[in-house]
């Protein structure tokens, strides 16, 4: 499965909104992908989920047959996505439960939380989360979504400036096999631990495959024939 960008631009009211942009994911691949701070960074995660329209280009998934809509899911887009702040964690994981059409009772909320490592937090409001939680938990409710094979995650670095909590959230679902990308913008491009996508760019680097080899399956075994020459072996 892979979801390709081919030179995809969105024109605002006032302007453009994303220049030409290109990129191609696969299932287990990372990609991180570098712009300045604005709304043409959300833009290009709302185009890779089917949510946005391109002026020009295109997006498509290969190999696979359903709905960017069904198969991307935009993490914690500002504006979009993302919760809101007042509420308790645990309101928001009912939340995204329910969106996921998941049992979403309080019990089931309690269990999913402590599964999670995060019943501590269940009533903290939602801002005063830890960012690394934030986005590890916001990142677990979307890849647990059905049918959701590619995740987003929009600009983690707004949150905070450790680069490696963020990316390790990331790596751990493309090493499940899902499709990561991550949009970065107030991260120094020479701070990302690999070479990002830029916005703007059809010459994209290849993403960083995380997902371990699959283990070919064994060769069936040949039956001997059964002898006929009366000997007994």
């Amino acid at each position: 499965m892979q979801v390709r960008a081919d030179r995809v631009s969105l024109e605002g009211h006032h302007g453009p909104l994303l220049p030409p942009t290109s990129l191609t994911v696969g299932g287990g691949d990372l990609a991180i992908v570098h712009g300045e701070p604005g709304v043409g960074v959300t833009a290009f995660g709302l185009a890779l989920a089917g949510r946005l329209k391109p002026t020009t280009g295109t997006v498509h998934a290969e190999g696979v047959d359903a709905p960017l809509t069904e198969l991307v899911a935009v993490v914690d887009a500002p504006g979009v996505s993302e919760p809101d702040d007042a509420l308790p964690l645990r309101v928001v994981v009912g939340e995204e439960l329910a969106l996921a059409h998941r049992p979403a009772g309080k019990e089931d909320v309690a269990r999913w939380l402590g599964e999670h490592d995060a019943a501590p937090f269940a009533g903290t409001r939602f801002e005063n989360l830890a960012p690394a939680v934030r986005t590890r938990l916001l990142t677990e409710l979307a890849a647990e979504r059905k049918g959701v094979r590619v995740l987003v995650l929009d600009t983690p670095d707004r949150h905070t400036s450790d680069v490696g909590s963020w990316v390790a959230t990331a790596r751990v679902q493309a090493t499940r096999g899902l499709a990561v990308v991550v949009l970065a913008a107030t991260t120094p491009a020479a701070a990302l631990p690999v070479t990002p996508a830029l916005l703007g760019s059809a010459g994209q680097p290849a993403p960083e495959h995380c997902a371990p080899p699959e283990t070919p399956e064994p060769e069936p075994t040949e039956e001997l024939p059964e002898s006929t020459d009366g000997v007994t072996e």
